[in-house]
């Protein structure tokens, strides 16, 4: 067995210091045992590792290239979509697992153990499948078998392009697939994950209202062993137009028409009236938020005061890629409950700061989202730790909640050390294990791509 002993170590139940960790040979924690003298492998401080639940791999390579404004003068996220399906025509196979590749190896350096893809590109230029229609979904895990993290992966239905039935434009046809065909791809990408460790999970993504059929969406929710994702109300254009060909808002049509549950995590939902929030939280799904993108995009502020005060989940991810930083996602996700509200510490509760609520409900709400046993460092879960750096200058001397407060209030993801999945430790002294290789494919990638960046 792997011996690790942290200083300190926020365990399910809590702080702890000397805390010793068992992780056996399959990946998951043995043992877990506080108060003991070093044994093994040493480090200041020992957190469990979320899963980032929510990506679109490939549009990291636009990160930075869509801040001009276009031609309208109110540029905003459907402006900003049109770029992005120009950009993803040029993208083969090997371009997809390179940046894939990246991705996931920054997901791990920031503090992430899983990657929760949310998979939408499929077919070739022009919308032809490839001879194997899941090629696209093999690449996401042979990048995944290239950085060693865990991997959901999520293939998504995307039928067709607005709640009136209209066909998929040049942008989208890439994306396309009627449910008899989304079914066989399912079956393809099963496939190709085969060969992953066993933490590795397939679950499935009905786009969003606008983009399946009312009959798609029963069918589909029954195709994954795993989680269930799907957009929803992200846009108040999306909430106009399922409300005028749906009769209802999106979150009220999806309650009142799908057995929403734990399974279930529902990305952005930003554009939620105060009863609707309520009654989403009260069916144990997940929030799927993504505060950087979310702002990127002026997507709206979740009512995260209101979900959290109802009991609600939530987990975070890093959706369109523009940056990957776990300690900023969550100090997003609070300042923008602080600004709105124009009040201070919005989401600290009397026995928990807002770290600590914002960095364990992301690791709970996160494995929840991915399928994943972690979250927590418990015995039975699997080994997905992060390891902060002692003596980073605003950690040092700090203990319990204030860990967590002054890590992603006052420092950044430079405070990560050490990262496992599933016990397998990938990044060592802030980098990953196989970084330079990874960079370089990457990097050659963007240099073919760079006419049509």
């Amino acid at each position: 067995m792997k011996v690790l002993w942290a200083e300190q170590a926020l365990l399910a139940d809590g702080w702890a210091q000397g805390v010793r960790l068992r992780i056996d040979g399959g990946g998951r924690i043995a043992e877990v045992a506080a108060g003991v003298e070093p044994e093994g492998e040493r480090h200041a401080i020992l957190l469990p590792s979320p899963a980032n639940l929510h990506s679109h791999a490939f549009q990291r390579a636009m990160a930075g290239l869509t801040e001009r404004r276009g031609p309208d003068p109110r540029d905003s996220f459907w402006t900003w979509r049109q770029l992005m399906y120009r950009f993803l025509d040029r993208l083969d196979p090997e371009d997809v697992e390179a940046i894939a590749a990246f991705v996931q190896m920054e997901m791990l350096e920031a503090g992430y153990a899983c990657n929760v893809e949310f998979h939408y590109l499929h077919h070739r230029p022009g919308g032809v499948p490839y001879d194997d229609l899941a090629e696209m979904s093999a690449r996401i895990a042979a990048a995944a078998q290239t950085t060693g993290i865990g991997l959901t992966l999520l293939p998504v239905l995307y039928q067709h392009g607005g709640c009136d039935g209209r066909a998929l434009g040049p942008g989208q046809i890439r994306f396309g697939n009627d449910p008899e065909r989304f079914a066989r791809l399912m079956d393809g990408a099963r496939a190709a994950l085969a060969p992953l460790p066993s933490d590795t999970l397939l679950g499935v993504a009905p786009h969003s209202l606008r983009a399946v059929s009312p009959e798609a969406l029963r069918e589909v929710v029954g195709l994954g062993d795993g989680p269930i994702h799907m957009h929803l109300a992200e846009q108040l254009a999306e909430v106009e137009e399922v409300s005028a060909a749906w009769g209802a808002r999106p979150v009220r049509w999806l309650l009142d028409n799908a057995a929403v549950d734990p399974r279930w995590c529902l990305i952005h939902s930003t554009q939620m009236e105060p009863d609707e929030t309520l009654a989403l939280a009260a069916t144990g799904a997940v929030a799927g938020l993504c505060p950087i993108t979310e702002s990127s995009l002026g997507d709206g502020i979740f009512d995260g005061v209101r979900w959290l005060g109802a009991g609600g989940r939530f987990g975070i991810g890093s959706d369109s890629n523009i940056r990957i930083a776990l300690s900023e996602e969550l100090r997003t996700l609070d300042y923008s409950q602080r600004l709105r509200d124009r009040s201070r510490a919005a989401l600290a509760r009397p026995d928990a700061s807002t770290g600590r609520v914002l960095f364990e409900g992301a690791a709970r709400g996160g494995a929840q989202a991915a399928g994943r046993a972690s979250g927590a460092i418990a015995p039975g879960l699997w080994a997905d730790l992060l390891a902060l750096d002692g003596a980073a200058v605003d950690l040092i001397g700090k203990t319990g909640d204030t860990i967590l407060d002054a890590w992603i209030f006052a420092g950044d993801d430079r405070m990560v050390l050490d990262v496992w999945s599933a016990g397998r430790h990938l990044v060592q002294g802030g980098r990953h294990i196989a970084r330079e290789a990874i960079r370089a494919r990457y990097v050659g990638t963007l240099s073919r791509l760079k006419d049509a960046l």
